[in-house]
């Protein structure tokens, strides 16, 4: 791939992706018409829509066991439906993509194929898989993690032509029911050769697309060998956000980014959490309240990467699946948690909207846990995430006028040398944007 072809962030005007964990593809549709689309999100990442293996735990979806149109989240026709009413709301579609790997064990899938490992009837058979049947396991090896089977899943050889062309049918079937990009689900496992091969046989070999590579000290495959192809997740990015907003000072944040090691902006998808880190730990997740509300809150109003609101539900048992089998009959009921129709949260994807383009400016903290900081003459946020009330005056460069604080709908005054005065409560923030004056 001539890297200059890949897209660097999503296309548009509007980089925010609410990721609608495990949510049928019918609930989508309806949540891109009353909420996204309302909001200003720009995608809308939907999970494998592959047929699968059968059971219940969320990572069925993602053990294919052929390319059709028939998970447990939806069949073609609702699938196709859910693309057209995002799209007529003005949101993208996102499509999570599997094609590392197809399934562990035997049986018949969610739309009726059988299959054994090896063997998935016309479409693999066991001379389209790699070679070594064990597990990866030796992540200093490069041919270990992209040759070996993740998890004991049969893994496929990616090098081979009829491969190759087998995923890219997959996704140009994807393609012509109107999906506008892809996430790679374990990408580190392919050589980065062979996606550049794969997405140049795309009908749209541009499409967006963000890869997930997980980044580890020391090891063989690094996410910078996947930037000319697209996008690369930038999990870096969401561990850190996790000690500094529970272990240490919120005011080391002021150079986030490239500064602190991490991949170019214009190649990182960021977040502050997913469907596997909320589960394993490294991240923060919804259990985090206020802490996990104010660092989305961070990544919305920081030019950095495009992000990803994660919105799943809540889980005990981190293998469980989705309630209600996906179908969301509405937010915060059933287990449902909806981050990305938090007020807090929400409200800060217009603010992303009106502020894109503008460098960090006026920044101030007070060496600890309260910063803020402008974007140019367009916004300013501050967030307070110390134990107690903070009272004081802030210097911005927005123009003189009456603004309204989209944190709790409040109104904010900024004077004609661009200072405002306000108390933020403590875990609280405040934002405010060009072109919002009343609430």
């Amino acid at each position: 791939m001539n890297p200059t072809s890949a897209q660097a962030s999503p296309p548009g005007t509007k980089d925010v992706t609410a990721v609608l964990f495990e949510w049928k593809y019918d609930s989508v549709a309806k949540e891109c018409t009353s909420t996204l689309g309302p909001a200003g999100y720009g995608y809308v990442q939907v999970s494998p829509p592959a047929e699968h293996i059968q059971g219940s735990q969320w990572w069925t979806s993602y053990q294919p066991v052929s390319y059709k149109i028939a998970g447990r989240l939806g069949d073609r026709t609702a699938f196709k439906n859910m693309v057209s009413t995002c799209h007529a709301a003005g949101v993208k579609v996102v499509a999570d993509t599997v094609i590392n790997h197809m399934a562990a064990g035997n049986g018949t899938g969610t739309g009726g194929s059988s299959y054994t490992k090896y063997n998935y009837p016309g479409l693999y058979s066991s001379y389209d898989f790699d070679d070594c049947t064990s597990q990866v396991g030796n992540y200093a090896d490069r041919w270990n993690v992209q040759h070996c089977e993740l998890v004991g899943l049969a893994d496929l050889d990616t090098g081979e032509s009829y491969v190759r062309g087998a995923i890219a049918g997959y996704m140009n079937d994807l393609l012509t029911l109107g999906v506008d990009g892809f996430r790679i689900d374990a990408a580190k496992h392919i050589d980065t050769a062979d996606l550049a091969t794969i997405k140049s046989r795309l009908t749209n070999p541009s499409v967006y697309w963000k890869q997930e590579v997980i980044y580890g000290a020391g090891e063989a495959v690094q996410p910078t060998e996947y930037t000319g192809n697209g996008d690369v997740q930038e999990f870096r990015y969401a561990y850190d956000l996790k000690r500094v907003f529970t272990n240490e000072n919120l005011a080391y944040l002021k150079n986030y980014g490239e500064a602190w090691g991490y991949l170019n902006s214009s190649a990182a998808g960021v977040f502050v959490d997913n469907h596997d880190t909320e589960r394993n730990g490294s991240t923060l997740n919804y259990k985090d309240g206020a802490t996990y509300t104010l660092a989305n809150v961070f990544m919305l109003a920081w030019p950095y990467g495009a992000p990803d609101v994660n919105s799943g539900y809540e889980w005990s048992d981190a293998d469980a699946g989705p309630p209600n089998g996906g179908t969301v009959n509405a937010c915060w009921q059933d287990g449902w948690k909806c981050q990305h129709k938090w007020p807090e949260i929400m409200r800060m994807v217009a603010f992303r909207n009106a502020t894109r383009g503008q460098a960090v400016t006026n920044w101030w903290d007070n060496g600890g846990d309260a910063i803020a900081f402008g974007r140019g003459s367009k916004g300013y946020v501050a967030i307070n995430h110390e134990s107690g009330s903070l009272s004081r005056t802030y210097q911005t460069s927005l123009p003189a006028g009456t603004y309204c604080n989209v944190q709790n709908n409040t109104t904010v005054t900024v004077n004609s040398s661009g200072q405002f005065t306000a108390t933020l409560g403590a875990h609280t923030a405040l934002a405010v944007y060009a072109g919002k004056s009343t609430c």
